[in-house]
């Protein structure tokens, strides 16, 4: 494991899900502070796709992913070519750790001692603010509800809106204690005092960092999807840009991004076209008035190539990062993103997570889902979310004999007792008569069954067994 890999459990321990789900559970401000902004955000996406084919907006969204994907190395070449003939110095990650490091090298090169950051859930991933901190250099958020978090020294508990678990009391309260508001429960004060003070980071920022949500290989384009003109900001003002993004994020041509962005922004805050839509296509040309003199492009793949690798699995990188499934999931809903101690939460960090930390770090989560197929259902690219948390569960016990196990960390919830049990369940089922003999003694000594059967029946009564087998009332009954 890398020093990073270390330094990064400084956040939360990712095995302690259960504990903090209760915790979650009996604290009634999270419980209503997520209960209302899930419900305004579902009803917003409604309203959004009225007067649509919302099933054929979802086959096109899904298709664009796969035909993208099906194609990845190439499109990968493709678009470190363009991003070059741009003037765009481009970047490999094998992993957040190197990831890191290539972003620290190019600060230090530029002698940088201040990066400003737009909303990047890579940048989260690669825990890029701990690490830069650790090497003298400041890191600040510009996204508001990425600011707000950062000020109260958490991790975002939502990709889209990373400070969803805070009320307005919360936040200003928040904002009076670190940089000195007043305490106000007006929504637009408290906004623009944050603008203000970020105003005057960005003019003196050494180094811009942001995301991206598409990149384009024909032309060698950076989209960025944002509302607060942050991302514009961090991308033009400080002489120097870096771009981090997955590896996955890249697509044919600029009329793919088209159909995902209209799915995009109607499935994660319900607007038809989020208020900046942002193209980088390379750095300041001497004819330009504005823009950064560097552009770098850091493709990161930090398990993706491993996801790349699997038929089935590979579902997991159509994911356009739109939240919807968190939205809609309802335990994400009670227990808010910071019970799952991941970087990605919800239904898409549970099929995500397992591929970057491994099946034995994050073994709770395919299990941390009721399967009521809500994701799936509203999932705008069309992965299939229940189906890939039943093969990570199988993974977690090391699979079977048509899906043999393949993620890193599998097999670590198996265990040799209930493989026993299993195995003998197996071999009863395939013996008729030992079953009938199994299930006939089961019937048979009925009353003796325990009223507990472990934490299954801790909110729910256990089963009675019959006093009859099936076999025998049907016996009975055509005789």
């Amino acid at each position: 494991m890398s020093d990073h890999a270390h330094a990064s459990a400084h956040h939360i321990d990712v095995k302690e899900f259960h504990p903090r789900a209760q915790a979650a559970i009996h604290n009634p401000k999270i419980r209503q502070n997520f209960r209302k902004a899930m419900d305004g955000l579902m009803t917003k996406r409604k309203s959004a796709f009225e007067g649509w084919d919302l099933e054929t907006l979802r086959d096109l969204g899904s298709n664009i992913r796969m035909r993208a994907l099906a194609n990845l190395p190439d499109l990968l070449e493709q678009l470190e070519a363009k991003l070059t003939e741009n003037g765009i110095k481009v970047h490999w990650a094998v992993d957040a750790d190197e990831a890191c490091k290539i972003v620290r090298d190019i600060c230090v090169a530029r002698d940088a001692k201040s990066v400003i950051k737009g909303k990047s859930m890579v940048s989260e991933e690669m825990e890029l603010n701990h690490y830069l901190q650790e090497h003298g250099i400041d890191a600040l958020e510009s996204d508001l509800g990425e600011y707000i978090v950062q000020l109260a020294e958490e991790t975002p508990s939502h990709i889209i809106m990373p400070a969803i678990h805070k009320n307005t009391d919360e936040i200003s309260q928040l904002l009076h204690d670190k940089t000195g508001t007043d305490l106000s429960h007006d929504v637009e004060y408290l906004t623009a005092s944050a603008r203000l003070q970020l105003r005057e980071k960005f003019r003196n920022a050494d180094v811009g960092v942001s995301g991206v949500n598409f990149a384009v290989a024909e032309t060698g384009t950076l989209c960025l999807v944002e509302n607060e003109g942050n991302g514009r900001m961090t991308t033009t003002v400080p002489p120097c840009h870096i771009a981090v993004t997955g590896i996955e994020k890249v697509v044919p041509n600029l009329e793919d991004v088209t159909g995902l962005l209209a799915l995009l922004t109607r499935s994660a805050t319900g607007q038809h076209i989020t208020t900046y839509f942002n193209m980088i296509s390379g750095p300041r040309k001497p004819d330009e008035l504005d823009g950064p003199e560097e552009v770098h492009v850091v493709l990161v793949d930090n398990g993706r190539s491993s996801i790349f690798q699997d038929d089935e699995l590979l579902d997991t990188l159509k994911c356009i990062r739109c939240g919807a499934c968190m939205n809609h999931c309802p335990v994400y809903t009670r227990v808010g993103g910071h019970t799952y101690g991941t970087t990605y939460p919800g239904p898409i960090g549970k099929i995500l997570m397992p591929h970057l930390i491994g099946l034995d770090e994050g073994r709770h989560l395919p299990s941390a889902s009721s399967l009521c197929g809500a994701c799936g259902e509203v999932c705008p690219v069309k992965i299939p979310i229940p189906d890939l948390l039943v093969r990570l569960r199988q993974e977690s016990v090391d699979g079977d004999k048509l899906h043999p196990a393949k993620v890193r960390g599998h097999g670590a919830k198996r265990n040799s007792l209930e493989a026993m049990v299993w195995k003998g369940w197996s071999f009863m089922h395939a013996k008729p008569g030992l079953y009938r003999m199994g299930t006939g003694m089961a019937a048979k000594f009925h009353k003796l069954q325990p009223g507990n059967l472990g934490a299954w029946t801790k909110y729910r009564t256990a089963p009675k067994l019959a006093p009859k087998t099936l076999h025998q009332r049907m016996k009975e009954r055509n005789t």
